[in-house]
Protein backbone atom coordinates (compact mmCIF):
# COMPACT_ATOMS: atom_id res chain seq x y z
CA UNK A 1 0.00 0.00 0.00
CA UNK A 2 1.40 2.95 -0.98
CA UNK A 3 2.37 5.51 2.01
CA UNK A 4 1.59 9.46 2.00
CA UNK A 5 2.63 12.40 3.83
CA UNK A 6 0.94 15.61 4.82
CA UNK A 7 2.36 19.28 5.62
CA UNK A 8 -0.32 21.35 7.40
CA UNK A 9 0.88 25.08 7.83
CA UNK A 10 -1.01 27.76 10.45
CA UNK A 11 -1.01 30.95 11.15
CA UNK A 12 -0.68 32.78 14.87
CA UNK A 13 -3.27 35.24 15.34
CA UNK A 14 -3.82 37.80 18.05
CA UNK A 15 -6.47 36.36 20.51
CA UNK A 16 -8.46 39.50 20.70
CA UNK A 17 -8.02 40.94 17.34
CA UNK A 18 -7.92 37.69 15.13
CA UNK A 19 -4.56 39.74 13.99
CA UNK A 20 -1.51 37.64 12.67
CA UNK A 21 1.16 37.28 15.79
CA UNK A 22 4.72 36.65 15.32
CA UNK A 23 5.90 33.94 17.53
CA UNK A 24 8.68 35.26 19.99
CA UNK A 25 12.17 33.33 19.54
CA UNK A 26 11.70 31.83 23.42
CA UNK A 27 7.85 30.51 22.00
CA UNK A 28 9.32 28.85 18.23
CA UNK A 29 11.86 26.86 20.44
CA UNK A 30 9.88 25.17 22.58
CA UNK A 31 7.25 24.08 19.85
CA UNK A 32 9.69 23.50 17.05
CA UNK A 33 11.31 19.48 16.38
CA UNK A 34 9.78 16.45 16.31
CA UNK A 35 6.46 16.65 18.00
CA UNK A 36 3.47 13.96 18.26
CA UNK A 37 5.54 11.68 15.80
CA UNK A 38 5.90 13.90 13.16
CA UNK A 39 7.76 17.26 13.06
CA UNK A 40 7.02 21.09 13.71
CA UNK A 41 9.08 24.12 11.82
CA UNK A 42 8.79 27.75 11.69
CA UNK A 43 7.25 28.88 8.34
CA UNK A 44 8.13 31.98 5.78
CA UNK A 45 7.01 34.19 8.50
CA UNK A 46 7.07 34.60 12.07
CA UNK A 47 3.44 34.35 12.81
CA UNK A 48 3.25 30.90 10.33
CA UNK A 49 3.90 27.03 11.62
CA UNK A 50 4.23 24.16 9.48
CA UNK A 51 3.38 20.70 10.81
CA UNK A 52 4.72 17.53 8.94
CA UNK A 53 3.80 13.81 9.64
CA UNK A 54 6.00 11.30 9.35
CA UNK A 55 5.79 9.11 5.88
CA UNK A 56 2.20 7.15 7.02
CA UNK A 57 0.48 3.75 5.73
CA UNK A 58 -3.52 4.26 6.90
CA UNK A 59 -5.66 6.94 7.90
CA UNK A 60 -5.92 6.00 11.42
CA UNK A 61 -2.13 7.04 11.85
CA UNK A 62 -2.79 10.64 10.07
CA UNK A 63 -5.41 11.55 11.73
CA UNK A 64 -3.62 10.49 15.23
CA UNK A 65 -0.74 12.81 13.95
CA UNK A 66 -2.31 15.35 13.15
CA UNK A 67 -4.63 15.97 16.19
CA UNK A 68 -1.42 15.32 18.04
CA UNK A 69 0.23 18.25 16.21
CA UNK A 70 -2.86 20.72 16.01
CA UNK A 71 -3.13 20.06 19.95
CA UNK A 72 0.82 21.14 20.68
CA UNK A 73 0.53 24.51 18.11
CA UNK A 74 -3.19 25.30 19.89
CA UNK A 75 -1.53 25.05 23.26
CA UNK A 76 1.78 27.25 22.57
CA UNK A 77 -0.38 29.64 20.67
CA UNK A 78 -2.02 30.58 23.83
CA UNK A 79 0.85 31.14 25.60
CA UNK A 80 1.58 33.56 23.65
CA UNK A 81 -1.96 35.39 23.54
CA UNK A 82 -3.31 33.33 20.50
CA UNK A 83 -5.02 31.31 18.30
CA UNK A 84 -3.15 28.21 15.76
CA UNK A 85 -5.49 28.74 13.19
CA UNK A 86 -5.79 26.53 10.12
CA UNK A 87 -7.46 29.11 6.95
CA UNK A 88 -5.61 29.74 3.74
CA UNK A 89 -5.09 33.55 4.58
CA UNK A 90 -5.98 35.48 7.76
CA UNK A 91 -9.41 37.39 8.04
CA UNK A 92 -7.29 40.78 8.47
CA UNK A 93 -3.29 40.92 7.82
CA UNK A 94 -1.04 44.00 8.58
CA UNK A 95 0.89 45.88 5.95
CA UNK A 96 4.56 43.44 6.51
CA UNK A 97 4.97 40.89 8.37
CA UNK A 98 8.45 39.70 9.68
CA UNK A 99 10.46 36.97 8.20
CA UNK A 100 11.21 34.03 9.78
CA UNK A 101 15.55 33.69 10.23
CA UNK A 102 16.50 30.98 7.25
CA UNK A 103 18.86 31.33 4.58
CA UNK A 104 16.63 30.39 2.59
CA UNK A 105 13.92 32.40 2.86
CA UNK A 106 16.23 35.44 2.32
CA UNK A 107 16.89 34.42 -0.90
CA UNK A 108 13.31 33.83 -1.55
CA UNK A 109 12.32 37.17 -0.29
CA UNK A 110 14.87 39.05 -2.42
CA UNK A 111 13.23 37.37 -5.17
CA UNK A 112 9.76 38.03 -4.49
CA UNK A 113 10.40 41.88 -3.40
CA UNK A 114 7.03 43.35 -1.95
CA UNK A 115 5.46 40.38 -2.34
CA UNK A 116 6.88 39.13 0.63
CA UNK A 117 5.26 41.72 2.24
CA UNK A 118 1.56 40.53 1.85
CA UNK A 119 1.86 36.44 1.31
CA UNK A 120 0.25 35.95 4.26
CA UNK A 121 -1.06 31.94 2.67
CA UNK A 122 -1.26 29.35 4.54
CA UNK A 123 -1.54 25.83 2.41
CA UNK A 124 -1.55 22.07 3.18
CA UNK A 125 0.41 19.97 0.94
CA UNK A 126 -0.43 16.36 0.10
CA UNK A 127 2.96 13.73 -0.92
CA UNK A 128 1.80 10.19 -2.04
CA UNK A 129 4.72 7.84 -2.36
CA UNK A 130 4.86 6.24 -5.90
CA UNK A 131 8.79 4.82 -6.62
CA UNK A 132 9.05 4.56 -9.85
CA UNK A 133 10.91 7.91 -11.37
CA UNK A 134 8.67 7.72 -14.75
CA UNK A 135 5.54 6.51 -12.80
CA UNK A 136 5.77 9.61 -10.74
CA UNK A 137 5.69 11.77 -14.04
CA UNK A 138 2.62 9.87 -15.59
CA UNK A 139 0.45 10.12 -12.15
CA UNK A 140 1.38 14.09 -12.23
CA UNK A 141 0.51 14.36 -15.76
CA UNK A 142 -2.71 12.14 -14.59
CA UNK A 143 -4.03 14.20 -12.17
CA UNK A 144 -3.52 18.49 -12.66
CA UNK A 145 -6.46 18.52 -14.75
CA UNK A 146 -8.63 17.60 -11.76
CA UNK A 147 -6.69 19.91 -9.40
CA UNK A 148 -9.65 22.47 -9.89
CA UNK A 149 -11.72 20.42 -8.78
CA UNK A 150 -9.88 19.32 -5.47
CA UNK A 151 -9.50 23.32 -4.78
CA UNK A 152 -13.62 23.93 -5.69
CA UNK A 153 -14.94 21.19 -3.17
CA UNK A 154 -11.78 22.33 -0.23
CA UNK A 155 -11.66 26.72 -0.77
CA UNK A 156 -10.68 28.07 2.84
CA UNK A 157 -9.35 31.35 2.14
CA UNK A 158 -12.52 33.52 2.18
CA UNK A 159 -11.06 36.72 3.70
CA UNK A 160 -8.63 39.73 2.66
CA UNK A 161 -7.96 42.99 4.64
CA UNK A 162 -10.99 42.20 7.38
CA UNK A 163 -13.53 42.13 4.51
CA UNK A 164 -14.90 39.32 2.51
CA UNK A 165 -12.81 38.92 -0.74
CA UNK A 166 -15.41 37.66 -2.72
CA UNK A 167 -13.45 34.59 -2.98
CA UNK A 168 -13.94 30.83 -2.28
CA UNK A 169 -9.71 30.36 -2.13
CA UNK A 170 -8.11 33.98 -1.90
CA UNK A 171 -4.51 32.34 -0.99
CA UNK A 172 -5.21 30.79 -4.98
CA UNK A 173 -5.22 34.47 -6.02
CA UNK A 174 -2.29 35.35 -3.70
CA UNK A 175 -0.62 32.50 -5.00
CA UNK A 176 -0.85 33.42 -8.63
CA UNK A 177 1.65 36.45 -7.83
CA UNK A 178 4.38 33.94 -8.06
CA UNK A 179 6.93 33.30 -10.37
CA UNK A 180 6.05 29.68 -11.25
CA UNK A 181 2.33 28.83 -10.49
CA UNK A 182 -0.64 27.04 -10.51
CA UNK A 183 -0.90 24.78 -13.69
CA UNK A 184 2.46 22.77 -14.69
CA UNK A 185 3.11 22.22 -18.06
CA UNK A 186 2.36 18.48 -19.45
CA UNK A 187 5.81 16.16 -19.41
CA UNK A 188 6.75 13.49 -22.22
CA UNK A 189 9.26 12.03 -19.17
CA UNK A 190 11.62 12.53 -16.09
CA UNK A 191 14.39 14.00 -18.53
CA UNK A 192 11.48 16.34 -19.51
CA UNK A 193 10.73 17.61 -16.35
CA UNK A 194 14.42 18.35 -15.17
CA UNK A 195 15.09 20.26 -18.17
CA UNK A 196 12.07 22.36 -17.90
CA UNK A 197 12.44 23.05 -14.30
CA UNK A 198 16.21 23.79 -14.73
CA UNK A 199 15.32 26.34 -17.03
CA UNK A 200 13.03 28.05 -14.80
CA UNK A 201 16.08 28.25 -12.81
CA UNK A 202 18.36 29.52 -15.03
CA UNK A 203 16.16 32.19 -16.05
CA UNK A 204 16.15 32.95 -12.17
CA UNK A 205 12.09 32.71 -11.47
CA UNK A 206 12.83 29.88 -8.75
CA UNK A 207 16.36 29.24 -6.83
CA UNK A 208 15.82 25.95 -6.67
CA UNK A 209 13.75 22.95 -8.14
CA UNK A 210 12.59 22.88 -4.03
CA UNK A 211 10.58 26.37 -4.50
CA UNK A 212 8.19 25.64 -7.13
CA UNK A 213 5.08 26.76 -6.89
CA UNK A 214 2.87 24.45 -9.34
CA UNK A 215 -0.69 23.24 -7.50
CA UNK A 216 1.20 19.19 -8.52
CA UNK A 217 5.22 18.51 -8.83
CA UNK A 218 7.41 16.25 -7.97
CA UNK A 219 9.17 16.17 -4.72
CA UNK A 220 12.70 16.87 -4.12
CA UNK A 221 13.33 14.94 -1.17
CA UNK A 222 11.57 12.28 -1.24
CA UNK A 223 9.65 9.66 -4.39
CA UNK A 224 6.51 11.67 -3.85
CA UNK A 225 3.97 13.58 -5.89
CA UNK A 226 3.08 16.46 -4.03
CA UNK A 227 -0.54 18.14 -4.40
CA UNK A 228 -0.16 21.48 -3.26
CA UNK A 229 -3.44 22.85 -4.19
CA UNK A 230 -5.09 23.06 -0.99
CA UNK A 231 -5.84 25.85 1.47
CA UNK A 232 -5.19 24.82 5.07
CA UNK A 233 -7.96 23.16 6.14
CA UNK A 234 -9.75 24.22 9.26
CA UNK A 235 -10.19 20.53 10.76
CA UNK A 236 -8.36 17.35 10.39
CA UNK A 237 -11.30 15.43 8.93
CA UNK A 238 -10.77 18.14 6.11
CA UNK A 239 -7.50 17.24 5.61
CA UNK A 240 -7.85 13.78 6.04
CA UNK A 241 -10.84 14.16 3.05
CA UNK A 242 -8.34 16.12 1.09
CA UNK A 243 -5.61 13.61 1.36
CA UNK A 244 -8.27 10.55 -0.01
CA UNK A 245 -9.20 12.06 -2.84
CA UNK A 246 -5.21 13.12 -3.67
CA UNK A 247 -4.29 9.40 -3.02
CA UNK A 248 -6.42 7.89 -4.99
CA UNK A 249 -6.49 10.37 -7.91
CA UNK A 250 -2.25 10.19 -7.96
CA UNK A 251 -2.74 6.11 -7.82
CA UNK A 252 -5.69 5.64 -10.06
CA UNK A 253 -4.68 4.02 -13.38
CA UNK A 254 -9.01 4.76 -14.29
CA UNK A 255 -8.21 8.25 -15.26
CA UNK A 256 -5.18 7.44 -18.27
CA UNK A 257 -7.74 7.66 -20.89
CA UNK A 258 -9.39 10.69 -19.91
CA UNK A 259 -8.33 13.86 -22.89
CA UNK A 260 -5.31 16.07 -22.68
CA UNK A 261 -6.85 19.03 -21.14
CA UNK A 262 -5.18 22.30 -22.93
CA UNK A 263 -2.77 24.29 -19.92
CA UNK A 264 -4.87 27.56 -19.90
CA UNK A 265 -8.65 25.28 -19.61
CA UNK A 266 -7.53 24.43 -16.16
CA UNK A 267 -5.69 27.43 -15.03
CA UNK A 268 -9.50 29.21 -16.20
CA UNK A 269 -10.84 26.51 -14.44
CA UNK A 270 -8.30 27.18 -11.15
CA UNK A 271 -9.65 30.66 -11.01
CA UNK A 272 -13.39 29.92 -11.32
CA UNK A 273 -12.68 27.38 -8.60
CA UNK A 274 -10.94 29.88 -6.36
CA UNK A 275 -13.53 32.66 -6.90
CA UNK A 276 -16.84 30.38 -6.48
CA UNK A 277 -15.76 27.05 -4.87
CA UNK A 278 -18.07 24.29 -5.13
CA UNK A 279 -20.62 26.58 -7.08
CA UNK A 280 -18.06 27.21 -10.36
CA UNK A 281 -17.94 25.94 -13.28
CA UNK A 282 -14.81 24.32 -14.71
CA UNK A 283 -13.31 22.29 -17.05
CA UNK A 284 -14.53 18.54 -16.82
CA UNK A 285 -10.79 16.72 -17.33
CA UNK A 286 -13.29 13.41 -18.45
CA UNK A 287 -14.41 15.42 -21.53
CA UNK A 288 -13.20 18.32 -21.75
CA UNK A 289 -16.66 20.06 -21.91
CA UNK A 290 -17.93 23.00 -19.04
CA UNK A 291 -19.72 21.53 -16.04
CA UNK A 292 -20.61 22.41 -12.67
CA UNK A 293 -18.23 21.12 -9.78
CA UNK A 294 -20.71 19.06 -7.97
CA UNK A 295 -21.07 16.90 -11.44
CA UNK A 296 -17.42 16.87 -12.02
CA UNK A 297 -17.16 15.55 -8.52
CA UNK A 298 -19.68 12.74 -8.88
CA UNK A 299 -17.79 11.58 -12.20
CA UNK A 300 -14.39 11.56 -10.23
CA UNK A 301 -16.19 9.64 -7.50
CA UNK A 302 -16.93 7.10 -9.51
CA UNK A 303 -13.74 6.44 -11.64
CA UNK A 304 -11.50 6.46 -8.07
CA UNK A 305 -14.29 4.75 -6.33
CA UNK A 306 -11.82 1.33 -6.55
CA UNK A 307 -8.68 3.37 -5.57
CA UNK A 308 -10.76 4.84 -2.66
CA UNK A 309 -12.21 0.94 -1.50
CA UNK A 310 -8.70 -0.38 -1.83
CA UNK A 311 -7.32 2.19 0.91
CA UNK A 312 -10.42 1.89 3.25
CA UNK A 313 -11.80 5.75 2.04
CA UNK A 314 -14.79 5.04 0.57
CA UNK A 315 -17.27 5.15 2.98
CA UNK A 316 -15.67 8.22 4.72
CA UNK A 317 -15.39 10.08 0.99
CA UNK A 318 -19.19 9.72 0.93
CA UNK A 319 -19.33 11.08 4.41
CA UNK A 320 -17.65 13.59 3.65
CA UNK A 321 -18.91 14.68 0.44
CA UNK A 322 -22.46 14.70 2.97
CA UNK A 323 -20.78 17.26 5.25
CA UNK A 324 -19.83 19.31 2.22
CA UNK A 325 -23.65 19.61 0.52
CA UNK A 326 -25.13 20.36 4.30
CA UNK A 327 -22.30 22.71 6.03
CA UNK A 328 -20.69 24.09 3.12
CA UNK A 329 -16.69 24.34 2.72
CA UNK A 330 -14.47 26.15 4.97
CA UNK A 331 -14.24 29.30 3.53
CA UNK A 332 -18.49 29.27 3.44
CA UNK A 333 -18.29 28.40 7.28
CA UNK A 334 -16.32 31.19 7.94
CA UNK A 335 -18.46 33.48 6.23
CA UNK A 336 -21.67 32.31 7.87
CA UNK A 337 -19.30 33.01 11.37
CA UNK A 338 -18.28 36.26 10.59
CA UNK A 339 -22.22 37.30 9.40
CA UNK A 340 -23.20 35.93 12.58
CA UNK A 341 -20.72 36.62 15.31
CA UNK A 342 -18.17 39.50 13.78
CA UNK A 343 -14.71 38.46 15.37
CA UNK A 344 -16.39 36.71 18.04
CA UNK A 345 -17.80 33.83 15.75
CA UNK A 346 -14.93 33.61 13.47
CA UNK A 347 -12.84 33.15 17.22
CA UNK A 348 -14.93 30.35 18.25
CA UNK A 349 -14.57 28.48 14.57
CA UNK A 350 -11.00 28.92 14.80
CA UNK A 351 -10.57 27.55 18.27
CA UNK A 352 -12.21 24.33 17.56
CA UNK A 353 -9.25 23.34 14.71
CA UNK A 354 -6.47 23.22 17.10
CA UNK A 355 -8.40 21.70 20.16
CA UNK A 356 -9.23 18.85 18.93
CA UNK A 357 -8.51 15.58 21.34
Amino acid sequence: MARFGIEEEFILLDEETLVPLAMSQDARARIVGERAGGTISPEYLTCQLEAATSPLGTSADAAAQLRGMRALIGENAAVEGGIAVATGTPFIAPLRMELSPSEHYLVVADLLGEITREHLANGLHVHVEVPDDEERIRALNRVRAWMPTLLALTGNAPFAHGRDSGFASWRSILIRRLPTCWTPPRFHDVADYRARVDQLIDVGLIAEASSLGWTVRLAERYPTVEVRVFDAQLTVDETLFAVALTRALVLSDALDDAPDVALDAIDGSLWTAARHGADARIVDPTSGDVAPVREIADRMLRRIAPTLAAHGDEEFVTEMMGRLRTDGTGAQRQLRAWERGGVDGLRELYRTGTAQS
